[in-house]
Order: structure tokens, then C-alpha cells, then sequence
């Protein structure tokens, strides 16, 4: 498969994604794909899924938009914002988490490694009720 058109597919499965289409991994990631992002670190299908699953049950209304893609070779690296809502803070505001993604595709197209990288503390920490107050604090300061 070709890595432009299978990063692409990646991309639409992402921004489509769905509590019932989590199952569908199995289409884009290799048995044997690692995942890794700022809470997580696993191998293998259904320990990804898992983390997918739990997103929905943790947050309301998660989707994810990818707003870039570069491709060279069998990688690829992909600029997101994911936005939901938290179901117990803040219910009503819709959050945004902008992030990217470094994946890696085997000669099926298939995803082998996929890495996301976001900043926790100001993408999410700062959002919380009482973290958020401690890391806008703690950001001040080291600015001074």
C-alpha cells in the first residue's frame, strides 16, 4: 500500500472514529503496533483498543481533526486537534488538545509504531479545576 494513501486512511479513521468503530483497528494497526502518548505506553492490538475504548467512556463527545499530514517514506506525521468535553469538570465547554502523531507503517501499510506527543500540562492540567490553578501558577513562575 502506498504510505501517502495509507496515512490518509489513518487520518479518516481518525477523524471518524467511534465508540462501535474502535473494533476496526484491527484494519490499520499491525497485531504487534506500538502505541505510546504522555499516559500510556503499550503493545498490541487490544491494549491500544483499550485506550481508545476508555477515551469514551472518560470524556463526552471525543473527535479528533487532523489538520496536517507529511509523509516520507513509511512515515508519516500528523498534526491533530481533539476536542471533547469532560464529564465531570467543566461539562458544558468544548476543549481543545492540539498534538501531533509520528507513525510507522510496515510494507502492508499497517501501523507498527505510533507515538503521540502533546503538551499534558497546558493542553490539559491547565484545564482542571484545582491542577489547572497550580499549573498556571507554577508556568508564571518559571516565565519570571
Amino acid at each position: 500500500m502506498d504510505n501517502r494513501h495509507a496515512t490518509q486512511h489513518l487520518a479518516t479513521f481518525f477523524e471518524t472514529l467511534s465508540p462501535q468503530s474502535v473494533s476496526r483497528l484491527s484494519e490499520i494497526y499491525d497485531a504487534q503496533a506500538r502505541f505510546k502518548d504522555p499516559f500510556n505506553e503499550v503493545q498490541g492490538l487490544t491494549a491500544i483498543e483499550a485506550i481508545f475504548r476508555h477515551m469514551y467512556v472518560a470524556l463526552d463527545q471525543p473527535h479528533f481533526v487532523v489538520t496536517s499530514q507529511v509523509v516520507d517514506g513509511a512515515q508519516a506525521f500528523l498534526t491533530w486537534d481533539f476536542r471533547f468535553r469532560f464529564k465531570r469538570f467543566d461539562t458544558t465547554t468544548l476543549q481543545t488538545v492540539r498534538g501531533a502523531s509520528h507513525v510507522v507503517f510496515n510494507e502492508e501499510g499497517r501501523v507498527t509504531m505510533h507515538r503521540d506527543y502533546w503538551d499534558a500540562a497546558e493542553e490539559l492540567y491547565e484545564k482542571l479545576p484545582v491542577v489547572g490553578a497550580l499549573m498556571r501558577w507554577l508556568k508564571k513562575r518559571a516565565n519570571t
